[in-house]
């Protein structure tokens, strides 16, 4: 293995647990506030002495501001390094690190404080180097996993060399270390029902129901799963309200559904097959979540060829169904590589964890790729 790789791979080990605890302690769910600015003052001190703090607009409204960490150099290269520091548990929910089993378990832990940790490594061991790049950088958003409006930092990195994300690792078929180069597109349709409310045992031929027309659009949204058909969409319903009373027929209610596909134009389409009307029913159809796919095979393959070496084992290119904001900067730097954080499971489950044995290898190829995107 390379030794710079093995050398700050074992730093990054060593350090990884007592700064995971820390951001973990930390209950940091979408839209609040104070915990995302304590989750960035931590993340601020854990950075090298070298880099520049900035605080930067979230694509949220009424969000805490972005996390930016830039480290200047002298060399040509240009790398961002992307994480987020929001999770999708409560402050009621939330779980402070316990390790057992080899096992770090707690609120965040791989989706994605444990792959921010990580990044920061990275940051630092580049910060050793500043004659082979121009820049590098550590964005850390605060609300990936809630947003609902445009990624608002893509055009910031466009020309930039390469992007590098830390969400969750994974193995490959074969056993090995993997990495993601593809990822669907995703989109969140919200469907609103607008009908008429009448008594349900005396008169209800005089409403019309929001309900059922609700879950007729939902029975046309689930018609178009495919996940084995060439775009691979899957088109999945997961929540209806409608009704507030038990003898009233219901005047409204809202479905939302989940739909993803390779790519954006398959789920636009099955948006617009919904009708706009059910018996009688008003049905209005919005996506209240668009986020690209990311297909970035081409680009990678040399860098991860390179990186593979610098390992001294294989390193594999693989794809996830999941949306990350990785997708978004790939629109901007066609060489944009995720899924280079630690390994682990349960994201967003209470028994969420990340596995101790990853984070050594994990950091190992994390390392190995920035070090490939430089060259």
């Amino acid at each position: 293995m390379d030794d710079w790789v093995a050398t700050h791979a074992a730093e990054i080990a060593r350090r990884a647990p007592r700064e995971l605890e820390a951001l973990v302690a930390v209950s940091s769910p979408s839209g609040d506030v104070h915990g995302a600015e304590e989750c960035a003052a931590l993340c601020a001190a854990l950075a090298p002495e070298s880099a520049e703090v900035e605080r930067i607009p979230c694509s949220s409204p009424g969000h805490a501001p972005d996390l930016l960490l830039r480290v200047r150099g002298t060399g040509a290269a240009r790398v961002l390094l992307l994480g987020h520091v929001d999770t999708v548990v409560t402050h009621a929910a939330h779980r402070r690190m316990e390790l057992a089993g080899g096992r770090y378990t707690g609120s965040g832990t791989i989706d994605m404080k444990g792959g921010d940790v990580l990044a920061l490594g990275v940051l630092r061991a580049l910060a050793g180097r500043t004659g082979d790049f121009a820049e590098a950088a550590l964005l850390l958003v605060c609300d990936e996993e809630w947003r609902r409006v445009p990624f608002a930092h893509a055009d910031r990195f466009t020309g930039w060399d390469a992007c590098l994300c830390f969400e969750a690792g994974e193995r490959g078929p074969d056993g090995g270390d993997a990495v993601i180069v593809r990822r669907k597109a995703a989109g969140t349709l919200r469907v609103t029902a607008h009908g008429r409310a009448s008594h349900a045992g005396a008169s209800p031929e005089k409403g019309r129901n929001a309900l059922l027309a609700l879950a007729a659009a939902a029975r046309t949204v689930a018609g178009h799963h495919a996940p084995d058909g060439p775009d691979r969409l899957t088109a999945v319903p997961t929540v209806l309200n409608s009704g507030e009373a038990l003898n009233v027929v219901p005047a409204a209610g809202e479905l939302m559904c989940d739909i993803r596909a390779d790519e954006l134009a398959p789920i636009e389409a099955l948006m617009a097959s919904v009708p706009d009307e059910h018996e009688g029913v008003r049905l209005d159809a919005e996506a209240v979540r668009l986020w690209p796919g990311m297909h970035t095979e081409d680009t990678a393959a040399p860098v991860l060829g390179a990186a593979a070496e610098a390992l001294g084992r294989p390193l594999t290119p693989g794809g996830r169904g999941g949306a990350s904001d990785a997708s978004h900067i790939a629109t901007a730097v066609p060489l944009t590589i995720d899924g280079l954080g630690p390994r682990g499971g349960n994201a967003h489950h209470p028994d969420e964890f990340l596995l101790a044995e990853s984070l050594q290898p994990r950091a190992e190829v994390a390392l190995a790729v920035a070090q490939a995107t430089l060259a």
